[in-house]
């Protein structure tokens, strides 16, 4: 069957251009994270990255494909347009002006567009310059510097270099949005988390074969990632399904309605927005941190850095308010159930209008909460067990708790495997996007898809 749903999708001459376009964008953003910045030693960036990689660190790194790592050109990834597309999102609640263009239909978006790529802009600016001020500032392990010719020339190289790429990172996103298959964006994190996992599995393997790790661990996390992976696609496909009634109309001779359906609202209506989103926010205090040399700042930088029970507490309210944010701006409970009433829709029981709208409110309500804590808890729970939880750090009883508690809870496996919750969410739900795209394709010519057995088959 799978067999066929490929020579399917290749017999789509549409199909096949738009998977292939795809394809060729994500593998320019590949190459694009090999280049490297002018002016920076590699052979010493390299020593560095090795100290620091892990944390906080390893996690942006894992979002940028590894380029972060390297400095090289696209090493800012797609974050600034994330971080971008936050702020704008938020200022459409507080700001009249952006809420009266969100309301204009297609212009109105594409204002908001405009302004959320020169915002991009100017976030990717900043984040340069720390860059380059940290590069020059930062001595290697062995005290060589990392860069040979620092100054004001360097500077100037580095931020117009990183501030294209990220640009144009931008720009191959929304090529594969409109002419290609699935959310470009989320494709771009999805390729540059994708092509972290073979050396983590290699370092992995290489901790067994060392001593490091024993096998029994391995077989521990293997069996953990398969079930929280079942765990996400359960999620993913739940759905509540609210009955809805069409009542009989007659228009010249003909009858119409007077057929039953449903309403699905998924259990995750957001998908995997709110992590992305998250994400960002929670690296915004290690950029000031890198930028503002305070030593008040640091202390509250190293208190919310990735580990800390601050840094997991911060992040699960984060995902679940970005939760709550998305799902109020891409669903409207008052113009469905408007939309309902004007064809004669109505839900059993309920009734049309102001009533309908609460009642839909209420169970959005209610599935949103239930979405939010999966997500948070997906997201923390196999990062918690990985890297543990620093509870010394706490005030007044963290050394209390740190002997009290076990060491599998203070320092986790011991798996050094950068593959955690957040990537795994991401993963298994921008695949699942993806092929439900592409079934959807399939299924609008006819031709049977991936998911389910018995559809039509169209000629060729």
């Amino acid at each position: 069957m799978i067999t066929e749903s490929f020579r399917n999708i290749w017999a789509i001459p549409d199909l096949r251009k738009r998977l292939l376009f795809t394809f060729a964008m994500l593998a320019v953003y590949r190459v694009g994270c090999f280049i490297p910045v002018p002016g920076v030693d590699a052979t010493v960036l390299l020593e560095l990255m090795e100290q620091l990689g892990g944390g906080l660190l390893g996690f942006v790194n894992n979002f940028t494909g590894g380029s972060l790592a390297r400095v090289a050109v696209f090493a800012l990834g797609i974050m600034p347009y994330i971080t971008s597309s936050i702020i704008l999102q938020l200022l459409t609640v507080v700001w009249p002006y952006l809420e009266k263009l969100s309301k204009e239909g297609e212009m109105g978006r594409k204002k908001i567009t405009q302004y959320t790529r020169y915002l991009t802009v100017v976030i990717s600016l900043v984040q340069s310059t720390g860059i380059a001020i940290f590069l020059m500032k930062t001595p290697s392990p062995g005290g060589a510097p990392l860069v040979p010719n620092p100054g004001l020339g360097f500077v100037l190289v580095t931020v117009i270099t990183l501030t294209t790429g990220c640009a144009f990172v931008m720009w191959l996103g929304e090529q594969i949005s409109e002419r290609g298959v699935g959310n470009g964006i989320s494709l771009i994190i999805f390729a540059g988390i994708v092509v972290g996992l073979i050396p983590a599995l290699y370092n992995t393997i290489g901790s067994v074969g060392q001593g490091q790790i024993s096998i029994l661990s391995i077989l521990i996390l293997c069996v953990f990632m398969l079930l929280v992976v079942a765990f996400i696609v359960y999620m993913e496909r739940g759905q509540r399904r609210i009955p809805v009634q069409y009542a009989k109309r007659v228009v010249g001779r003909k009858v119409y309605g007077g057929q039953s359906t449903y309403l699905p609202l998924r259990v995750n209506t957001s998908g995997v927005i709110p992590v992305i989103f998250a994400s960002s926010v929670v690296m915004v205090p290690t950029t000031i941190g890198g930028l503002i040399e305070f030593d008040w700042i640091q202390r509250i930088v190293n208190a919310i850095s990735w580990g800390q029970p601050l840094y997991y507490l911060l992040y699960s309210i984060a995902i679940i308010f970005f939760s709550y944010f998305y799902v109020s701006i891409i669903f409207n409970p008052q113009d469905l159930a408007e939309n309902m009433r004007k064809h004669g829709g109505f839900i059993p029981g309920i009734r049309p209008g102001r009533r309908t709208s609460d009642y839909i409110d209420r169970i959005l309500t209610r599935l949103t909460l239930v979405g939010a804590l999966y997500l948070a808890a997906v997201s923390v729970l196999p990062d918690f067990l990985l890297a543990g939880i620093k509870v010394a750090s706490l005030p007044f009883i963290g050394s209390a708790l740190d002997s009290m508690l076990p060491g599998w809870v203070t320092n986790g496996m011991g798996i050094q495997f950068r593959f955690g919750g957040t990537s795994l969410l991401i993963v298994v739900g921008v695949a699942m996007d993806f092929v439900q795209q592409v079934e959807s394709q399939l299924v609008m010519r006819n031709y049977e898809g991936f998911m389910k057995k018995g559809r039509l088959r169209g000629r060729r």
